[in-house]
């Protein structure tokens, strides 16, 4: 882990932000207290359309009436 000071991060931010891109942790500090952590973000994952096919089934009598409310049929 590497700490380094808000002054010298905003000097060297390019150098930092390819730091954290290659897995090292940067922990930015002021007035002696850690208050930034550079991690990488993670790319956004798109669900594709079908993806969820064959993970959900719906029952043959699913519109049926149910027993409690033949009552109030």
């Amino acid at each position: 882990m590497q700490e380094i000071t808000l002054a010298e991060a905003s000097k060297n931010l390019p150098e930092l932000i390819e730091a954290a891109l290659s897995g090292e942790e940067i922990v930015i500090t002021k007035d002696n207290q850690p208050v930034v952590k550079l991690t990488p973000v993670s790319p956004e994952r798109r669900s594709l359309f079908g993806s969820a096919k064959g993970l959900i089934t719906i029952s043959d009598d699913f519109d049926e009436p149910l027993e409690d409310f033949k009552d109030y049929m």
